[in-house]
């Protein structure tokens, strides 16, 4: 290790990053590919404090290692600040994985000291079970397993569940984004974990370059216009040129609490499914709640998802 240099993260690392990700990739096999754009829009997070709370390893200009953080804008109780890592896995079993996670949590220390200090500090890692290791070094670190996440997929074709009579379907657009963003924030306000998403996160982390709006579902109440359910999905350039699958993401699913129980959520799933078809995709997938309080996996398994592979949200209570 004495050969290897380490400084923070910068934008400029968004090639070696997907570098990087993509060597993991090979090994790991959770199907995640990146190029620069992707890495680059993380770099760019504007809650991601790359000078004070990241960390990158080097071997000569190669990255073999990174940890980067990311704060919540809003919290209540609980601060869950979330770090992710990895390290080359030809660089693996030489101490780098201890070093960017002992990093991390000091880092995790210090944005919530300047954002949310009088909070509760909870540090979330979020990783596929598989991956070889990771179980023992969270829990040597002192991290446990705080909640479980399934992985589905849906091959497409086939029909879909009809919109509820006094419900109209409508995609997404520039002038409806901002119905797409309340919609998520209020259907989201008593999922574990969540928090409010402001306009420049829901951009950033949602509204960018892979989102697909031709994809992506609103539902609203003919009657007085509010909107009701949505299904945004996403989908990365790079995964379809590594695998030849066109695979759309719905990234976000939700339904208002007052809208609940209509059938509004299979609805805008399966118009989402239909039209994921229509525009040439393979197949879509969802990452699910396993203990979701609505009922989510019976919500995608009805509308014919399946699998059952697990990712794992480890966490460290400070």
């Amino acid at each position: 290790m004495t050969d290897l240099h380490w400084r923070p993260l910068t934008n400029a690392d968004a090639q070696s990053s997907a570098d990087l990700l993509n060597e993991i990739e090979t090994v790991d096999r959770i199907g995640e590919h990146y190029v620069a754009a992707d890495t680059l829009q993380e770099l760019i997070d504007p809650f991601s404090d790359l000078e004070r709370a990241s960390l990158a390893v080097f071997d000569g200009d190669r990255m073999v290692g990174y940890m980067k953080t990311r704060y919540k804008q809003h919290a209540t109780d609980v601060h869950r600040v979330f770090l992710d890592g990895g390290v080359d896995p030809a660089y693996r079993r030489r101490g780098l994985g201890t070093r960017l996670i002992e990093a991390g949590i000091e880092a995790a220390k210090t944005v919530h000291a300047l954002h949310h200090p009088a909070l509760k500090l909870a540090v979330d890692i979020h990783k596929a079970e598989k991956i070889a290791g990771t179980s023992e070094l969270f829990r040597a670190h002192g991290f446990t397993p705080a909640r479980y996440f399934q992985w589905m997929t849906h091959p497409l074709g086939g029909g879909s569940a009809p919109v509820p009579d006094g419900f109209a379907a409508e995609r997404w657009t520039a002038e409806n984004d901002e119905d797409f963003r309340l919609v998520r924030n209020e259907s989201y306000l008593d999922h574990w974990g969540a928090t409010p998403v402001s306009a420049a996160a829901w951009r950033h982390k949602f509204a960018n370059h892979t989102m697909q709006p031709e994809i992506s579902f609103l539902l609203r109440d003919k009657e007085t216009g509010a909107p009701a359910s949505l299904v945004l999905t996403l989908s990365w350039a790079a995964d379809t040129e590594a695998t030849g699958i066109r695979e759309a993401h719905f990234m976000v699913v939700g339904t208002r609490p007052g809208y609940r129980n209509r059938g509004l959520a299979s609805a805008a799933l399966g118009g989402a499914l239909r039209a994921a078809a229509e525009h040439g995709f393979h197949q879509a997938s969802a990452s699910v709640d396993s203990a979701s309080a609505q009922g989510a996996p019976g919500i995608f398994r009805r509308a014919g998802f399946s699998g059952d592979e697990r990712y794992v949200r480890w966490a460290l209570n400070l």
